[in-house]
């Protein structure tokens, strides 16, 4: 039998939504009833609206899609103003304050604190100036992802006119707006690996074949990858190549034949991931020659994964400090810790876009921010403004290497609280702990649950939202992982650590790197440390210990109402609101 989540898309989904996302702003949020608040919150996923979890009722995330992480001129500055205007919740973040950005790791931007009845003038706002939040979430192609560079940085073949060509066909196509699940695609022209194709459901990577005797540039075709709940899979080689001009051609068939094929019966199984589980690579490739494409299909070409970096443990692949275009300007790479930045803030980065560069601001998958197009006469001014003191373009490796998913602030899915604890952790450890010579860059993500929007998976120590009791206290915990990451050999963290009490996981992470520096053998990363031993001597590295750091949420804030607020109980709660902000009594 289909999903309750099935039925109710077969009643109202995709464009559609719109009309009733409308009507519930103008008449308010007691307008939605009691009854059929699920449905309706699934449904507006579709148009980029998670509602926000207990205890923040009548409060939405508003997620906004920018393919491959493109911000043109202008569309920086509105994030900013839409953020300072609708996104002010009732209680201030004491380490962000009030109205913020969050760049996320699929190169989207968050709001937060969203009222259902601003939506109609927010969502003016955004598309008058060609900003959308359209299949932001939901059943559907979501943002696509690739190198934010794309067009300006060097590149084997140019990914981003198909980009927007794979954009402009299937963003609001009825064809494709209502799949079993979401559908994450990544599309990378240059040789680095930076689209991170190998967790995405669709990947096309660079690659290059011989046709009619001339070298063909184009794309590999891998399909099922991804790092959700407890099933981490690295996407699959499908023996396919398409040129450029084919690219959305073949996307549109797996996309259909995932939308007539997979589970609908079983969300938890309806990732295409399992698909390919159940199919292998090679039924995949034929039932989309013979079903789905009307053309033949090329087999695969020469790939360049022997040159990946991002992600791969080494020299730093993540585009932050400065870098040269593929025209002689450069673009500068800003670290943004945990990927959240102030709506003021974000304000003066389109001042310095607009000022130093073309105005064109990206965003990375390591939710940092880069400003593009600086002529090299203008680097030294940019790089002497102050927002740079606090968006740094060479931070700290524990800093640099930081990302952090929403957490038990805003998600209901979250275990744990994470932006402000791994702002902690990476304070701390800078203060505290010294890398070992050579190591530059080291990545450390912290995952609320085991939904992995921090993609855990494939950072050098991976952090996972828990439970545990201390001193015969409920308190907050981290699973841990070593070793994952991405680059010419992709490995997931082997999760050897449970449940560590988060106040002596910084401890732990100290610990374990003066182990790596004791055992290194020569100049060896520390992926291939983690790689040479087995998972008993792996958790035998895994030594917690309270240290002089101190966690301020050590209890449960998955049952408070707001883990800042001075009274952070349930009952506290001044939700659900008015447009005002000021709370609904129970007899309105």
């Amino acid at each position: 039998m289909p999903t309750d989540v099935e039925r109710w898309k077969s009643e109202v989904y995709g464009n559609e939504i719109r009309e009733h996302l409308y009507r519930f702003a103008e008449t308010g949020w007691g307008s939605i009833p009691d009854d059929e608040r699920d449905e309706w919150f699934e449904r507006f996923k579709w148009w980029g609206l998670y509602h926000q979890r207990n205890g923040q009722e009548s409060y939405f995330m508003m997620r906004i899609g920018t393919p491959n992480g493109v911000l043109e001129p202008g569309q920086t500055k509105v994030i900013a103003d839409v953020a300072n205007k609708y996104a002010t919740g009732p209680v201030e973040n004491p380490e962000f304050g009030n109205a913020y950005v969050d760049w996320t790791t699929r190169q989207s931007i968050q709001l937060h604190w969203i009222k259902l009845e601003d939506i109609p003038d927010i969502f003016e706002t955004l598309e008058a100036n060609g900003l959308s939040t359209q299949q932001a979430c939901g059943d559907s192609w979501r943002n696509i992802v690739g190198n934010p560079m794309a067009g300006k940085a060097p590149e084997f073949v140019d990914a981003l006119p198909v980009i927007h060509e794979l954009n402009d066909r299937f963003k609001g196509n009825d064809d494709h707006s209502n799949l079993p699940r979401k559908w994450k695609v990544s599309v990378t022209g240059s040789a680095d690996g930076s689209g991170q194709g190998d967790i995405n459901d669709l990947a096309l990577e660079p690659a290059y074949k011989q046709i009619n005797r001339k070298e063909v540039r184009g794309f590999n075709i891998r399909v099922g990858g991804g790092l959700a709940r407890n099933e981490p899979r690295l996407a699959r080689d499908i023996d396919v190549f398409v040129e450029p001009s084919e690219a959305a051609d073949v996307a549109a068939g797996i996309s259909a034949l995932f939308r007539e094929h997979g589970d609908r019966e079983n969300r938890y199984n309806a990732r295409i991931k399992f698909l390919v589980d159940e199919w292998g690579p090679e039924k995949l490739r034929r039932v989309l020659q013979e079903e789905f494409v009307d053309f033949e299909l090329k087999s695969a070409g020469t790939d360049l994964r022997d040159e990946y970096t991002y992600n791969a443990g080494g020299e730093h692949g993540d585009l932050i400090g400065v870098h040269e275009q593929r025209d002689g300007k450069y673009y500068l790479g800003l670290n943004v810790l945990v990927g959240r930045m102030g709506a003021d803030d974000t304000a003066e980065l389109a001042r310095l876009a607009d000022t130093y560069g073309s105005g064109s601001v990206r965003v990375t998958q390591r939710q940092n921010v880069i400003i593009a197009d600086v002529p090299e006469s203008k680097l030294d001014a940019l790089l002497a403004e102050d927002l740079l003191e606090h968006y740094s373009p060479n931070p700290h490796p524990f800093m640099r290497g930081s990302v952090a998913c929403t957490g038990t602030e805003f998600c209901s899915l979250s275990i744990v609280e994470t932006k402000n604890r791994q702002v902690r952790f990476a304070r701390w450890l800078k203060e505290n702990v010294a890398l070992p010579d050579g190591v530059e860059e080291f990545h450390i993500h912290l995952s609320g649950c085991t939904a992995s929007c921090a993609q855990p998976q494939i950072a050098d120590i991976s952090l996972r939202g828990m439970k545990t009791r201390k001193n015969g206290e409920a308190v907050e915990a981290l699973d841990i992982g070593l070793g994952g990451g991405l680059g010419e050999n992709p490995q997931f963290a082997s999760w050897v650590g449970q449940r560590v009490p988060v106040d002596e996981v910084p401890g732990a992470v100290k610990n374990l790197l003066a182990t790596f520096e004791d055992h290194r053998d020569g100049n060896e990363t520390f992926r291939e440390f983690i790689a040479r031993h087995d998972e008993e001597e792996l958790e035998a590295f895994i030594e917690p210990e309270e240290t002089s750091y101190e966690d301020p949420f050590m209890h449960n804030t998955k049952l408070t109402w707001y883990p800042y607020a001075e009274d952070d109980s349930m009952d506290a709660s001044p939700a659900p609101a008015h447009p005002d902000g000021t709370p609904i009594a129970s007899d309105d």
